[in-house]
């Protein structure tokens, strides 16, 4: 199953250090991550020591994010699903922390109905499909930012494609979205949430920008809570140097490089 990844593939910078360590320690996923975890000293939000268990450890009726708040335990099939969440929380165990925190404390205050609820919505879209775009803070960041935002994605991809790998950079965070990327196809999309960085921020390894932008989002999302109208998409495929098809002609697939919606202003009557 794990044979199918082709680490080689930009899209899995963000976790393939964390890969290459837990293939070090065990062949068996569960045992590899918990040796990563034991030697990091991850914690959840409530000091409890992390640690992955089969998904049979789940109580029946008890959520997922409910119990890992309260046990620090995290359920853990054989699957990729679960491969890639477990990359993630060795790669960004503050983010992790801190977007568990916002599902148990929602949880705690209005229970497990049939409506997740705008927190609870917003962490699990960031938890599984999210990318993060880190972003110079400068006058050309802030132009990339608003083309992006404003779907000109010509100007972003294209003209602005000297800017990533510069003073722009893409980490994927989801693991539902990496997981799509095994096989990857062009509509695959991210719900990405941008992220100012200094220009020194550029300069540093990749470790430390790694761990910089951990720490920096978990403060914004611990400061300022989450909701769903922070992400603005981003066909992931689209990022130059990602994709080899990258043609002239690649950019006006309005199927996947859609144009903004403009809502229509209401006349005064």
């Amino acid at each position: 199953m794990f044979a199918t990844i082709d680490w080689a593939q930009p899209w899995y910078a963000s976790v393939r250090g964390a890969a290459a360590l837990a293939a070090q320690e065990h062949a068996d996923v569960i045992p590899a991550f918990n040796a990563r975890v034991a030697a990091l000293g991850l914690v959840n939000h409530a000091d409890l020591p992390l640690r992955f268990v089969p998904q049979a450890s789940l109580p029946e009726g008890t959520a997922y994010e409910e119990f890992i708040g309260a046990t620090g335990n995290v359920p853990t099939r054989d699957n990729l699903h679960d491969f890639f969440n477990g990359l993630v929380w060795l790669t960004f165990p503050l983010v992790k922390r801190q977007l568990n925190a916002l599902q148990a404390a929602q949880i705690a205050r209005d229970g497990v109905g049939k409506s997740r609820g705008p927190a609870r919505d917003a962490a699990t879209i960031f938890d599984e499909n999210a990318a993060l775009l880190v972003v110079q803070d400068d006058a050309d960041g802030a132009a990339l930012v608003e083309a992006l935002r404003n779907h000109r994605w010509r100007e972003a991809f294209v003209t602005r494609a000297a800017q990533f790998g510069a003073s722009a950079e893409v980490w994927l965070f989801g693991h539902a979205l990496m997981e799509k990327l095994v096989a990857p196809y062009k509509a695959i999309t991210a719900h990405t949430r941008v992220v100012m960085a200094p220009a020194v921020y550029f300069t540093w390894p990749a470790q430390q920008r790694q761990a910089w932008l951990d720490e920096q989002v978990a403060n914004q999302l611990q400061q300022e809570g989450l909701n769903n109208a922070g992400f603005t998409p981003l066909p992931v495929l689209g990022i130059p140097g990602w994709w080899p098809a990258q043609d002239d002609a690649f950019y006006d697939d309005t199927a996947v490089f859609r144009p903004k919606r403009h809502t229509p202003k209401q006349e005064n009557a």
